[in-house]
């Protein structure tokens, strides 16, 4: 392809500056000795190997080999379509492709070579208002980033780029920034000045399993030898998950390739300018680039083609077969949006396999099996938009021990080993390929590889109407719909405004708050640590920030922290024994939590830990009629009296003995979460739903216990939460014991953060002015403005049925007007703030708080009392 021609890199490569070579013409590499021990091995030289290579080098680390077992540049990345766009799914990627277009526009300069970046913007096309929302979503995320971006007209669509038919349009997005450029070309300027650097490159050497001791990396064996290691990187691309299950410790890396069509063309009669911006038409499904005065034009289909399921069969990747036939509604989609196209020669169809993940998001980070093994893979077709931050990213967390910005919406920990079925891959891609141009509604689920783990229950809640979500391959109900509502028009309802099952959650909510509602929460992640001595209370005291030395049948909420006073992790602990300890936390750190307890816990043999996510149905017990239902149940008295909040203890419920009782509903209010062996949890269940009968109980899901959480403003791992959080920032300092008498990990950052303040704290805001009913609706990601001025992003929100009015949570920061740089924030500066939340471009008026609205709910309440006392006489 005359645009994406690459070099076969032998040690004469490093020395190409503006010439071009072709395969054909290009000096065969000479065979050098591989080193027989370096600090790291990277495997794969496309475009996230040589990044990878290149800022490992930047950052000082000389003594590392790149292994290509072909060819540099000659993998996906040779085929790559060259649009470098800011525009991504979550703010991590945004500023992953913001580094890159930065990166690569000063890479030519740094380097001598020639990569052929053009500055030539892109603009986002919408056929309809939705989509359109969602463009203004977007640009409202991508200006707080400093990512230049408007909404424009049709008409200025027409000026910037006058083929385009403008006619079914209703706005667009413009970004000036975005860029093109040559992806082969950008992989060896990365490799030429990484290998200027000190980087060891060694072409036509395969890799054939990572040697693994004890749980660490000590080398990898690969077709010319042996290699001593401390790490090794897995930037394979679409082998990258055949080669994590070729080690004795297999690693898994679900991804999985599908088939990806662009055409190009002769050069039109009067060609397109270099700066001709590239077009992206999501409800048409496909993009449209200027390719030498032609166009490059490709999309997403609905009907993707998986490839290589059975495994890998090509040592480089040679174009595919073309497939007219399958490429025909995208050819028509494209000559719709651009009909003076019809008389142009079409030069070639490329067919070439791209590598996607189950959830739409790429790859990276350490193994949580593997000490030593990282990863970075599954570009899901963004691999020239994400190169440069993402080996830059992976390059720090590598050197410093830790990633600098929150990664974990695309750490490989956020999977389990249950994604990685071949089965399920190819299933789950097809549909994630065309989701990337599918608009995406908030509280939108995927469709395939579904009730993989499912509560005992499930059945039985899905027959009463239960509608589902999936939480790392597990099943939840989001609500249930009572009989005579239409399911297929709740199945299908799809918006950016007040939703259909609105008065359904506030029915359950209600529930709650009056009577006594069931929630399934069998997800969340269990774990039972013990010893045979005091080794696992010693342990723990240190891995987690709260006072563990409790009586025995005490919970205490805390969380394991990082070095940097981060939360790693959020749970509760509940004490069953003096020896004993069973842990609870959100359902998608299940891998997470496992990593991090066993990195920080001693090899010893008496101290035990336990996976027993399995073994327990969970039932959460909301509503002041809870303790009705328990005591008839149970036969105990279940006062607060008799049953102390945050407290554990094993009884019989109906006939089942053993079930773990314990007084928290994760949501502020009154209640019981019940763990019950899974044998059990049919009669339990079916016990618990009998007797309650008379208290007015119902089945309840998720959306109802977000409402209430958020409006007693807890704070979840994941949502609001994450590794560069501390305890002090989100209003947790009760939650931490400095002076518990020994030391713990993150006390230190603590102390230090306690003595020179918080950059940032945790808020809660209610909207004032909003009309539930016909504005739009917050969900999360949305700028927060104090006087006028940016100061954060809201992390989660919901409606209060309680207030009638939304609730957002969301962190607050302080940046000078002058510097941008971050200020302390102190609780003056949250109570004295004008605050607005910026939904899709407008804002509205917020009450910020830093404290939950008990006393709002107590004044309206008397109110409520007072009116139905007056309306009685």
């Amino acid at each position: 392809l005359p645009d994406v021609r690459w070099w076969a890199a032998g040690p004469g490569w490093r020395r190409v500056s503006n010439s071009r070579l072709s395969s054909s013409t290009a000096p065969e590499p000479r065979a050098t000795s591989l080193p027989s021990q370096v600090q790291v091995v990277i495997c794969g030289g496309g475009i996230m190997g040589t990044s990878v290579a290149y800022h490992l080098a930047k950052l000082g680390w000389k003594d590392i080999v790149l292994l290509e077992q072909g060819r540099l540049a000659a993998g996906s990345t040779r085929f790559c379509a060259g649009i470098v766009s800011t525009v991504k799914h979550n703010s991590i990627e945004t500023k992953m492709a913001d580094y890159s277009n930065k990166l690569y526009q000063q890479l030519e300069q740094e380097t001598g070579i020639s990569t052929g970046y053009t500055q030539t913007g892109s603009i986002f096309l919408a056929q309809t208002q939705d989509r359109l929302i969602s463009l203004k979503r977007t640009v409202s995320r991508l200006k707080v980033l400093g990512i230049p971006c408007e909404i424009i007209t049709p008409k200025q669509v027409a000026e910037l780029h006058p083929l385009i038919n403008i006619h079914d349009l209703v706005g667009a997005m413009h970004i000036p920034e975005d860029a093109i450029l040559s992806s082969a070309d950008v992989s060896l300027a990365l490799a030429n000045a990484a290998s200027c650097n000190g980087v060891q490159i060694h072409e036509q050497t395969s890799v054939n399993h990572v040697l693994v001791e004890k749980g660490h990396v000590t080398g990898v064996e690969t077709d010319r030898g042996q290699i001593v290691c401390e790490y090794f990187v897995n930037c394979a691309g679409q082998w990258a998950y055949e080669l994590g299950l070729s080690n004795e410790e297999p690693v898994s890396i679900p991804l999985h390739a599908c088939e990806h069509f662009y055409l190009l063309t002769r050069p039109l009669q009067k060609p397109l300018q270099k700066n001709t911006p590239t077009i992206v038409d999501p409800d048409g499904r496909i993009y449209i680039r200027n390719w030498q005065g032609g166009i490059l034009s490709g999309g997403f289909e609905k009907n993707p083609k998986p490839i290589f399921t059975e495994g890998r069969n090509q040592l480089e990747i040679q174009n595919l077969q073309e497939d007219w036939d399958h490429f025909e509604p995208l050819l028509s989609a494209l000559l719709r949006r651009m009909p003076t196209l019809e008389a142009l020669e079409i030069l070639q169809l490329v067919n070439c396999p791209e590598s996607f993940t189950p959830d739409m998001r790429c790859i990276m980070g350490e193994s949580p099996t593997v000490q030593g093994y990282f990863v970075l893979a599954g570009m899901n077709s963004a691999g020239i938009s994400f190169g440069g931050g993402a080996g830059k990213y992976l390059a720090e967390w590598m050197v410093y021990g830790y990633p600098l910005d929150n990664v974990w919406p695309l750490d490989l920990k956020r999977f389990g080993a249950l994604q990685s079925s071949r089965t399920f891959l190819r299933h789950r891609v097809m549909e994630v390929m065309p989701l990337i141009y599918d608009l995406k509604v908030p509280r939108w689920d995927f469709q395939t590889g579904r009730q993989l783990r499912t509560s005992p229950l499930y059945d039985r809640l899905d027959a009463q109407g239960a509608r589902w979500m999936e939480k790392h391959g597990f099943e939840r109900a989001k609500f249930f719909v009572p009989p005579g509502k239409d399911l297929l028009a709740l199945d299908q309802s799809k918006t950016f405004y007040k939703p259909d099952w609105f008065d359904i959650v506030g029915s359950e909510v209600k529930c709650c708050k009056e009577a006594v509602c069931v929630i399934d929460m069998s997800s969340f992640t269990k774990f039972e640590i013990s010893s045979t001595g005091d080794q696992a209370l010693e342990v723990l005291q240190y891995l987690f920030s709260n006072d563990l030395d409790v009586p025995v049948g005490h919970i205490v909420h805390t969380g394991m922290l990082n070095e940097r006073g981060g939360y790693e992790n959020d749970c509760s602990v509940a004490r069953l024994s003096k020896r004993s300890f069973f842990m609870i936390s959100p359902t998608d750190q299940q891998v997470q939590c496992w990593a991090w307890l066993k990195k920080h816990m001693p090899d010893d043999s008496d101290l035990f830990l336990e996976d027993v996510t399995w073994k327990y149905t969970a039932l959460n017990l909301i509503g002041p009629r809870a303790v009705d239902v328990l005591s008839e149940l149970s036969y105990a008295p279940m006062t607060p009296d008799h049953f102390p909040s945050l407290f554990c203890k094993e009884m019989s419920v109906g006939y089942a003995n053993g079930i773990r009782v314990m007084s928290m509903t994760h949501t502020g209010e009154p209640g019981f979460m019940l763990y019950i062996p899974i044998e059990y949890a049919l009669h339990v269940y079916n016990e618990v739903m009998s007797v309650g009968q008379k208290y007015g109980i119902r089945n309840s899901g998720y959306y109802a216990l977000r409402s209430l959480r958020i409006e007693k403003f807890f704070a979840f791992w994941g949502q609001d939460l994450d590794t560069f959080t501390t305890p002090l920032e989100c209003g947790r300092e009760f939650r931490v014991k400095l002076d518990k008498g020994m030391d713990f990990i993150g006390r230190e950052a603590l102390m230090r953060q306690r003595q020179e303040g918080v950059y940032r704290r945790f808020t809660m805001f209610i909207l004032e002015g909003h009309d539930t009913d016909l504005d739009l609706w917050p969900w999360w990601g949305e700028p927060i403005y104090r006087n006028g001025q940016y100061a954060g992003k809201t992390t989660s929100s919901a409606y209060s049925y309680t207030l009638e009015r939304h609730v957002c949570l969301g962190f607050v920061q302080n940046f000078d007007a002058e510097t941008g740089e971050a200020q302390v924030v102190t609780p003056d500066f949250i109570n004295r703030g004008a605050f607005e939340i910026d939904i899709a471009g407008q804002r509205h008026r917020a009450k910020a708080k830093l404290y939950p609205f008990s006393s709002l709910f107590t004044q309206r309440r008397r109110k409520d009392e007072m009116e139905l006392g007056f309306q009685g006489k």
